[in-house]
């Protein structure tokens, strides 16, 4: 009898001249191809990821883009169609982003942009129900929306590649806001968050859907940090990281964590971030991920900051650039994350 093969295992297939992975029951082809998304001093071409508005001192709307295979700043993308504001929720397949939820005032509007493109973006429908703070995961076909501040347990899901309002899918282990979201092509994962009805309730807990399915999300295992809210999540295939988080001021908010998302278990110590703070936006290539922004202490400032690691190692974060705006409460989209 053959040795079982563990989750996560990667081959070359000798047939098809493609690098694939085991999802636990099936391979899976690794895709690394992306279209040529370099702009002016980029070194090569690469991913592009696109962090969205946010909350800054003056109140901007402003999305940020970068070339994900090169380092420097940010240059400016466009900004939201409807509302500048951050703490909304990030889904995305190979050509379109599209962004959920937010506050000031809290809404359920739902926007999109071309990822290939820049300019602002339009409108796609409307979420179930208002809320801030929504996790997005999802694969090349369908984003879900998970949680989200005031009270929610609420999972929607959208058709990427259309548009209409959301539809429910069901809902998580616990009603919270502020969770990580990321995704393989099978799998999507909500971690950590801030729990209801308690006031000041951070959780370590881990949560994943079936993506292509329907029903309530299961039981992963837990982070490595029971102040866990408020955190930044990206993803290739099979890895998954979550970096910085509240409170603010806690040593937690420059702990990167990891996890095999095929598998099920407690998440593992990563690294460090260069700048530690809550609410990062997060983007991914199959390489690398990459953390921007968020809200530091003990200076009480927000911050320009990129910070990027490789999917690969294991280790501190390495400077990546700036934004072209400080702000915090941000996400971001890609068109070479993990659930593609």
């Amino acid at each position: 009898m053959s040795a079982e093969i563990p989750a996560g295992a990667m081959r070359f297939n000798s047939d098809s001249q493609k690098l694939e992975y085991w999802n636990g029951s099936a391979w899976f082809q690794v895709h690394t191809a992306t279209p040529n998304l370099a702009s002016a001093g980029d070194r090569s071409v690469g991913a592009r990821v696109v962090f969205g508005t946010g909350t800054t001192p003056g109140n901007g709307n402003t999305f940020d883009y970068i070339n994900m295979s090169s380092t420097g700043n940010a240059v400016d993308f466009g900004g939201s169609g409807t509302h500048d504001n951050g703490g909304v929720g990030t889904v995305s397949d190979r050509t379109r982003g599209v962004l959920g939820g937010g506050q000031s005032p809290v809404d359920n509007i739902i926007e999109f942009i071309t990822i290939s493109s820049t300019g602002d973006a339009a409108d796609f429908g409307d979420l179930t129900q208002a809320r801030r703070f929504t996790a997005g995961a999802g694969n090349a076909t369908r984003g879900c929306f998970g949680g989200g501040l005031n009270a929610t347990d609420r999972i929607d899901y959208v058709t990427i590649q259309s548009t209409g309002n959301a539809v429910d899918f069901g809902n998580l282990t616990v009603s919270r806001g502020q969770c990580a979201g990321f995704a393989s092509p099978t799998r999507g994962i909500f971690a950590g968050g801030h729990e209801h009805p308690s006031p000041s309730n951070s959780t370590n807990r881990i949560d994943f859907i079936s993506i292509a399915t329907l029903g309530n999300a299961l039981d992963f295992g837990d982070l490595v940090n029971d102040n866990a809210e408020d955190q930044a999540g990206a993803s290739n295939p099979i890895k998954g990281i979550i970096a910085g988080g509240s409170p603010a001021g806690n040593s937690s908010q420059n702990v990167i964590q990891s996890l095999t998302i095929a598998t099920l278990g407690n998440a593992v110590d990563f690294g460090d971030l260069v700048v530690g703070a809550t609410s990062k936006g997060g983007g991914a290539s199959p390489t690398r991920a990459a953390f921007a922004g968020g809200y530091t202490n003990p200076a009480s400032t927000v911050t320009n900051a990129i910070d990027y690691v490789e999917f690969a190692t294991e280790g501190n974060a390495v400077d990546f650039g700036d934004l072209t705006q400080a702000r915090d409460q941000l996400n971001g989209v890609s068109n070479g994350h993990g659930g593609l």
